[in-house]
């Protein structure tokens, strides 16, 4: 294929791009004979204004307001490092979610990024990504149920957090989840530190009629699993008392 019929067929794929939305080479139907082409072709795009490099080999087209361009996001211009051939195996975890969930004000330095199978350092522009290990595989469907986890085990270390409003947020978050999400997060809470399955079990207990309405005895059941993999004799500090939480006592917070 010739360089212009390239650089056609990359402007056609481009315009399906929306605004704001970061993208790299393998989001691109690009055969590989094309390559060489493409990469010449995207550098002339570049040099137009069509899009920009956010860093080597990823790309974003800006997006334009009254105000002038507006840069995407933080967590968009990480997309790109957080999937391997168009899937997941990572998400941002750490204070930019904690921020993004509600819980604080503050926006880190730092973007923490949570994968099981490699170490992932990001680099763009200002914006630094560091790796963190998560405690099971990531995937699209499990990300979210893996947030919330790293919600209760960070609980203590989120900064200018109001913990009435906190436990509050979180809780809502846990009533909305499906029958099937609630099981699989009790099943992953499982491979969490001890202290991250108290703070789940007791967050849920305060709710028990309507877990048992929304899961029925089969999801209390696994509550109970939740509470027999813990030791009876364990502690958990978390700075709790039953005004907070009225289930502390049984899940031994503290």
């Amino acid at each position: 294929m010739s360089s212009m019929k390239t650089a056609q067929k990359l402007v056609k794929q481009l315009s399906r791009i929306s605004e704001g939305t970061t993208f790299c080479y393998s989001d691109l139907a690009i055969e590989p004979h094309e390559y060489f082409s493409a990469a010449k072709a995207l550098e002339r795009l570049i040099g137009k204004g069509f899009i920009k490099r956010v860093s080597t080999g990823i790309f974003y087209k800006p997006k334009q307001t009254v105000f002038g361009e507006i840069r995407p996001k933080e967590e968009e211009l990480v997309k790109p490092y957080l999937f391997d051939d168009g899937k997941r195996r990572a998400y941002i975890t750490g204070t930019t979610l904690y921020n993004r969930m509600g819980l604080t004000t503050q926006v880190p330095a730092t973007i923490k990024i949570a994968s099981r199978d490699k170490r992932i350092f990001a680099s763009i522009g200002s914006l630094k990504g560091k790796p963190v290990k998560s405690y099971v595989d990531v995937t699209d469907e499990n990300y979210p149920l893996l947030e919330l986890l790293d919600a209760l085990k960070d609980f203590k270390q989120i900064p200018d957090l109001d913990k009435k409003a906190g436990i509050a947020l979180l809780k809502d978050r846990l009533n909305k989840l499906a029958i099937k999400e609630k099981r699989q997060l009790l099943k992953y809470a499982l491979h969490y530190p001890p202290r991250v399955r108290a703070f789940l079990g007791a967050i849920l207990e305060t709710a028990i009629l309507e877990t048992i309405h929304q899961v029925g005895k089969h999801g209390v059941r696994e509550l109970e699993v939740l509470k027999e993999s813990l030791n009876p004799l364990s502690t958990y500090t978390y700075g709790l008392s039953k005004d907070l939480l009225p289930t502390v006592e049984n899940w031994n917070l503290k």
